[in-house]
């Protein structure tokens, strides 16, 4: 016979670790997330040459991410990876502006793990672009106002769906994949952001 307190402890114990990667990642992550997140805020994406160098950067680091994504079989870890994937539509966004796609050089071949900590990354990023979507659309440049594909791009359903995935994953034995996969994917758009 347990206690009420010993109870709540063991529900508690188990709501966390269900929540355990979750967490994890996020904790690892912190710091690099913060990084970007300041340089992103101290530009000002309204103008035409802020914006382009901010797509020029996302997709130095997305296009490598995702054709890595690819070649280590994502469908085997998010079933929609089609409705997912970016690439094209961060790229029909640079053409609209007059970028360049100059992406990073290709990552190596992800574990089950990595990818897992990539996506966390990937997908997390959809709720700071319906953010930056804000800024952006209201431009009075209508060449920034009108190149939000990217921004815009899935709902915000697609983290929760994501969440279930990852939820569903929070037991797996490699959890220090899953954490060097999200931190790689962070210092890839780390690296991006620091280029001229």
């Amino acid at each position: 016979m347990h206690t009420f307190a010993e109870l709540i402890a063991r529900g508690r114990a188990r709501g966390s670790r269900s929540q355990g990667l979750r967490v994890r990642l996020r904790e690892a992550t912190a710091t690099a997330h913060q990084s970007l997140d300041a340089r992103i805020a101290a530009s000002n994406l309204t103008s035409l040459a802020c914006y382009r160098h901010f797509l020029e950067a996302t997709a130095a680091a997305l296009i490598p991410l995702e054709a890595a994504l690819e070649d280590s079989n994502v469908n085997a870890v998010v079933k929609d990876w089609q409705e997912r994937a970016r690439t094209q539509a961060i790229r029909s966004d640079l053409a609209r502006i007059g970028g360049q796609v100059l992406p990073l050089p290709s990552v190596k071949r992800l574990s089950h793990a990595e990818t897992l900590g990539v996506l966390y990354v990937l997908e997390g990023s959809r709720l700071g672009a319906r953010y930056l979507l804000r800024t952006v659309s209201a431009s009075s440049d209508p060449m920034v106002a009108n190149a939000t594909a990217y921004l815009g791009h899935g709902s915000v359903s697609l983290w929760q769906t994501f969440l279930a995935v990852l939820n569903r994953k929070s037991r797996i034995a490699d959890e220090a994949g899953a954490v060097a996969g999200s931190i790689m994917a962070f210092n890839l758009f780390g690296r991006a952001f620091a280029r001229p």
